[in-house]
């Protein structure tokens, strides 16, 4: 059924799909409407679940992993300074290896006070033992839920998941999205039935490690992390057989073969800068773009196909006050070693747009480096004052 929907409404749809059985909340702008239309199809008895709205973002994670040990389905959603508050409990969720799925409405963490869309917040985040899928659009943010549980609770994984929804850009924009009969969506995603479960008739101990084996839990996530890329790709391929709809597992790459300069984006500018692409194109340019599906695990292998074009751009919807952003240091560290040109440009931040312009501008000076050599300076695209530069 195809249907007028925000990303905040075809999230909390996919929540429904996806049978949850527990839902733990607290609004903060721009994710509240996700936990409104939960709170009202679980009213409506629309929806059969345990909606339980908290005292803080930090108790909601928390009450969900209770949730989680004793076999259920679970689900929230937050944004910015909601998921900072939930950073201690985002570790342990990972830590005792809950599969929490998470949609969160990407925007900025103040000061100064902004509550429009970029990647800071997730970013932050990156190192917490969460996977991270990024979506191009409002179709995208439902299927990649439903995704989303088959890989987390897929039992050689047992890791939680982000789903990065563009703050306002996707979260309160309505588009036209195929919502799946719940059939379908029953035959692609089996019931959660972990083991073992919180038993109070077969009491353990869970949670609690000493040093004699904390190295090996780090390592069992690391490689389990590094393992659910095959279970990623597999859901794609899956879902795409059932509902005919495939994303490229964790990188799609659009034009990429036969392209001098590829730019890796993710999330909503991605569709910009594949229009741009195909303009560039008709004038004979060689461009294409990989778009970067999943941040975490980092896709390393489908970067590395990159290694023979002329240039690699990275486009970061975030910044570092490192060397260059947080994808762009990914990204040159899996092209390590190749004799390409990489470069860094941070642009749409604090819900800047970033318009087809900015996008013809940066594949224009990828091409223009390719012939002249690598300037190592970040390029911070549409600065008000024309400077473009760091």
């Amino acid at each position: 059924m195809i249907d007028a929907l925000t990303a905040n409404q075809a999230a909390a749809l996919a929540a429904k799909l996806a049978r949850i059985e527990v839902a733990a909340v607290y609004p903060i702008t721009p994710q509240t409407t996700i936990s409104e239309k939960l709170a009202d199809m679980v009213a409506s008895g629309g929806m059969d679940a345990r909606f339980m709205l908290m005292e803080s973002e930090h108790s909601a994670m928390s009450a969900l992993i209770g949730a989680s040990y004793v076999g259920a389905r679970t689900f929230t959603a937050t944004s910015s300074h909601g998921l900072a508050l939930m950073h201690e409990v985002l570790m342990w969720a990972s830590g005792v290896r809950r599969p929490i799925v998470m949609p969160v409405a990407a925007r900025t963490i103040g000061g100064p006070w902004n509550i429009w869309g970029e990647h800071m917040d997730v970013i932050t985040e990156r190192d917490v033992g969460w996977m991270q899928f990024y979506c191009e659009n409002n179709q995208e943010v439902l299927d990649t839920i439903l995704m989303a549980y088959r890989v987390a609770e897929d039992p050689s994984v047992m890791l939680p998941a982000m789903v990065v929804v563009d703050g306002f850009i996707l979260t309160h924009t309505v588009d036209a999205v195929d919502v799946p009969e719940q059939g379908l969506v029953d035959d692609y995603l089996p019931p959660f039935r972990p083991d073992p479960v919180l038993n109070l008739d077969d009491p353990r101990r869970f949670g609690l490690v000493m040093p004699d084996w904390w190295t090996e839990f780090r390592y069992r996530i690391a490689t389990d992390m590094e393992g659910a890329k095959e279970r990623i790709r597999e859901a794609d391929r899956e879902f795409g057989r059932i509902f005919g709809r495939r994303y490229g597992g964790l990188v799609e790459h659009y034009r990429t073969e036969d392209a001098d300069a590829v730019l890796v984006v993710a999330g909503s500018a991605a569709g910009t800068a594949k229009e741009v692409a195909d303009r560039l194109r008709d004038e004979g340019l060689m461009v294409g773009v990989a778009r970067l599906r999943v941040f975490r695990p980092f896709p390393s292998e489908e970067i590395a196909e990159l290694s023979s074009k002329r240039v690699v751009g990275v486009f970061d919807r975030s910044y570092t006050f490192g060397d260059g952003g947080a994808m762009y240091n990914e990204v040159r560290s899996a092209l390590h070693g190749s004799d390409n040109i990489v470069k860094n440009y941070v642009g749409g931040l604090g819900g800047r747009d970033v318009t087809a312009a900015h996008m013809e501008w940066v594949f224009r000076n990828m091409l223009d480096i390719a012939d002249k050599g690598l300037d190592r300076r970040v390029e911070w695209v549409g600065l008000r004052d024309g400077s473009g530069r760091w």
